[in-house]
């Protein structure tokens, strides 16, 4: 059986285009992980706040990073897709954040088969509303979970996302190859 994170490569051309693995879905409140070991996407927990997914959320394949996960990737989408699902995608910003002391920053990607974001090629192209509510998810769905502390730190651009993703990756070289 395939495992997601490990046999899968990071993407075509990384770090320019790379393939975001699906585990959450948009407008669900479900928060799905795959799990290595299942290997499978499996319900970790129901996010205990009354927020959904902004978008599509997952984890880039080959990559670890510095909260010792796969880096987290957000894909723009219109509609939501399945658990497991394998976008190929294009990185156009990063959202940087602290999820309890820990550097946990979110790569934000959009479809590069959906010519509906084709003008969207950097941070600047995100529109602001979408910017806010995924600024605002990320530091309200935790805060119902007691002990949880969770704090977003601002946006950088796409050569920040690019640098960012190199660096999960030689990350998961140094530890798993």
């Amino acid at each position: 059986m395939t495992n997601l994170w490990e046999d899968l490569e990071t993407g075509p051309n990384p770090p320019e285009t790379i393939y975001a693995v699906i585990e959450c879905l948009k407008g669900e409140r479900n928060k799905y992980e795959y799990d290595k070991d299942v290997p499978g996407v499996v319900l970790d927990r129901v996010l205990h706040s009354n927020v959904h997914y902004p978008s599509d959320y997952g984890f880039i394949p080959r990559s670890y990073y510095d909260d010792e996960d796969p880096f987290d990737v957000l894909v723009l989408v219109e509609d939501a897709t399945f658990p497991g699902c394998v976008i190929e995608a294009r990185p156009v910003a990063l959202m940087k954040m602290d999820d309890d002391g820990e550097q946990d920053d979110k790569v934000i990607a959009v479809p590069t088969e959906d010519p509906r974001y084709d003008h969207i090629q950097s941070l600047t192209d995100i529109p602001q509303q979408t910017r806010d509510e995924i600024d605002e998810f990320f530091a309200t769905y935790k805060n119902l979970e007691e002990g949880k502390e969770v704090e977003t730190l601002g946006w950088e651009d796409k050569q920040a996302a690019l640098d960012a993703i190199e660096h999960a990756q030689e990350l998961y070289q140094e530890r798993f190859a």
